[in-house]
This record gives structure tokens, sequence and C-alpha cells, in this order.
């Protein structure tokens, strides 16, 4: 076990906050009061400590679990404590799947928190849709999914790109180049982006993508000082978002001509590699740490007590934040005896709250979240400067880029 996750855990447990007493998955109905009655509603909580996605999902875990404690310390959901189980899935899929059954099969939690990637979210799919558990999933992604099993409070492609793309194409030019990390995340935001540059008459120089993990961009910034695209388009995620900046910098490109323009670099991956290396560059997303509004000071505040005031917060910590409150509303409209992730699903259809980014709302058809898109530009301090926002939240549409297909509450339709 690796030395921080034990004293990660070790602290928690401290707290009373890891236990292993919960609700049981076969839910007759006595079981179901025994577990009200013991006081406490168990959650797993799945996010990578270590490995090459560990820069980002360690602030996931962190996020997660100041939710809990924040939701404990106000006397918990009806007056049961949330009791939480961290498992490090270690950045692979295969070992994501291998505790998503862990925690629902044998911790028997009532829910899970969990996932940065597409690919592991995919791998833990046929867990809670074979298992009819609930898996709540805070990243953008790249939409196309239907399962009456996720929550999905992270922004889909029209929430990231419908502006973006319009924006960057009358700011910067119509050339541009698309890198992603090579999975499922990357290659769907890609094929939306080009059918909006298509719209605008714009046109995609090339297209690359590189593993999870890559560090070594020699060769991609030698193609990108010979195609000289108006836009870099960035999908890369990890560590590999840290080098591919650090190398872009290094060799002399300039941002104000050539920009990276991303929906995957926050906060978190700009403080692992410096504000210098990210300033001039461009991120899509619902959230950024210097958002002006009471919500999004008091969670600031409340992270960086709770976790170091050196920590930041970003457009992935934040929904994984909210996502907890969401999932107490939800539980706290039930009966002890009631508490089941089929009910806890019904009820969180239709709930709002107004979360650090603004207020955000489960839409019931398709249980994807209404965001509140931003453009921002990076700063050499490591912050992001607001550029613009949506004047008003933003619809969920999983499947904008197939119009053929509807994501309901009674599953994927053609339309």
């Amino acid at each position: 076990m690796n030395k921080n996750r034990r004293s990660f855990l070790k602290a928690t447990a401290a707290l009373g906050t890891v236990s292993l007493v919960g609700f049981p998955h076969i839910w007759s109905k006595n079981a179901s009061l025994a577990r009200a009655a013991d006081g406490q509603i168990k959650v797993g909580v799945l996010f990578s400590l270590t490995g090459t996605t560990a820069i980002i999902e360690e602030s996931l875990n962190k996020a997660t679990i100041l939710a809990i404690e924040e939701i404990n310390a106000a006397g918990g959901i009806n007056g049961m404590q949330i009791v939480p189980v961290v498992e490090d899935p270690a950045s692979d899929p295969a070992t994501f799947a291998e505790k998503a059954r862990k925690l629902v099969l044998s911790d028997k939690c009532v829910s899970v928190f969990g996932s940065y990637t597409s690919a592991s979210r995919k791998a833990v799919l046929p867990v809670f849709e074979k298992q009819n558990n609930l898996y709540w999933y805070p990243t953008l992604y790249e939409g196309r999914e239907c399962s009456k099993n996720v929550i999905y409070t992270g922004a889909v492609p029209n929430q990231q790109q419908d502006d973006f793309v319009p924006w960057l194409v009358k700011n910067f030019g119509k050339r541009w180049y698309l890198i992603g990390s090579n999975y499922i995340y990357p290659k769907e935001e890609n094929n939306y982006c080009k059918k909006l540059l298509a719209e605008l008459g714009a046109e995609v120089v090339a297209e690359e993508y590189v593993p999870l993990g890559h560090s070594e961009f020699s060769s991609v910034i030698n193609k990108l000082k010979a195609e000289k695209p108006n836009v870099i388009f960035s999908t890369v995620v990890g560590d590999s978002v840290v080098a591919l900046h650090r190398q872009y910098h290094a060799a002399g490109l300039d941002p104000a001509t050539m920009p990276m323009a991303s929906l995957t670099t926050s906060e978190n991956e700009v403080a692992a590699m410096g504000g210098e290396a990210a300033a001039g560059h461009f991120t899509s997303a619902p959230y950024f740490m210097v958002w002006d509004s009471p919500e999004n000071h008091k969670f600031v505040d409340a992270y960086k007590k709770r976790w170091g005031a050196d920590k930041v917060t970003h457009f992935v910590s934040e929904p994984s934040y909210f996502q907890v409150h969401l999932f107490k509303q939800a539980v706290e409209k039930l009966a002890g005896s009631d508490i089941t992730p089929n009910t806890i699903r019904e009820a969180v259809k239709g709930q709002e709250m107004v979360a650090p980014q603004g207020k955000v709302r489960i839409e019931p058809e398709n249980l994807h979240t209404w965001l509140w898109p931003k453009i921002g530009q990076c700063q050499a301090d490591g912050q992001f400067k607001i550029l613009k926002q949506s004047a008003e939240w933003l619809e969920p549409v999983p499947y904008k880029a197939y119009p053929n297909q509807k994501c309901t509450a009674e599953g994927l339709k053609q339309v």
C-alpha cells in the first residue's frame, strides 16, 4: 500500500469517516431498517490515488471527502452519518472494475462516487448495471451514453464546445491541430469538434492521439512548428498535460498566435506544470477557481482549510463536491427503510442546488446536469481569467453529435 494512501486512510479513520458497516445490497425491508437504525449510510469513493491520473483524481477524492465531512458535521442525512469506503484503483481500468465489484458486492455501498477517465467509467459500468447500483460520475465526458445507473455531473460536449469552438475560430483562425490521449473521450470530443468546425468552414490539419501517461512530445512539437495551426485543440489528460505544456513552452512556441485550447487542463494540472508553462492558453469549463460567488468562496475556503492552503479547486473537483450534496438532498427525501440505489435515483431527478459555479440541476430525462459554460485564459499566477460565461445555464445533450439518437428516462431512443 502506498505511504500516502496509508496516511490518508489513517487520518480519515481517525475522523470516523471510514467504517466497515453499511447498507446491504439485497434490499429487504427489515435489512434496510436495520441499516438506518445503525445511523450510517455507506458509500464508495473510487478515485485513483496512484498512477498517471492521480494528479487529478486525488483532488476528486479530497473534494468528495470534504463534502461528506460537511454533511456529517451538520447532522448527516436525517440523523444518519455517511460512511465512505475509500479505494485506490491506481489509474487502471481493470482495477477500477475490481474495486467497484468489491464496493458493491462485498462492502454493499448504496452508491459509489468515482472515475475521471471514460475508460475507467466504461470499465465499471457493467458492474453497476448488472447489480443495479448507482455510480456518480463528476467528470466532463464525451456523451453518447445513456445509463440508468450513472448520475453524470460533469459537462458533455455541447456544454464545453458550443461556445468555445466558434469563439476560437473567430479570434484565432480556421486551421486546427487536434491532439488527445488515446481513448474514447478525446476521440468522441474531437468527433463533435470536427462537426462544429465543418459548420464554421474550418479545417483540421492533423489529428493525433498519444498513449495515456505519454511524456515525450518532441515529434508533436516539430509537427506544430511545421504546420503552424491557428489553434491546438487538446484533450490530453493526466501527467501528459504537464509534459505537453512544458515542452511547448521550452520550444518557444507562442500562445498569442498558436494557443492550446483545452477541455481538460484545469488549475490542478497548471499547479503541477507551473503557471509560466500554462500562461496564455485557454480552457472551456463550467467552473474556475476564481469564480466570484458566495458559494464558491465558501467551497474554496473550506477546501484549503481541510487540505492545505496551497491546494486548488477546479472543474472536476467542484462537481465531485456538489454531487455529494445532491446525493444528500435525494436521500433526505427518503424514509430510512426505503434507501436503495433505485429510490435514490428517482429522488435525485430534478434536484437543484446552488453549486459553486451557479445553480445546477439533474435533468430527469437523462440523469445529466444543467451547467454554466465558461471560457478561461490561464495566467502566469496559475489561475484563470474568465473571458466569457454563457448567459443561461445550458441543458445537457449527451447525444448532440448524433442527432438521430436521444437519451430518455425510458432509455436510448431513435428519433
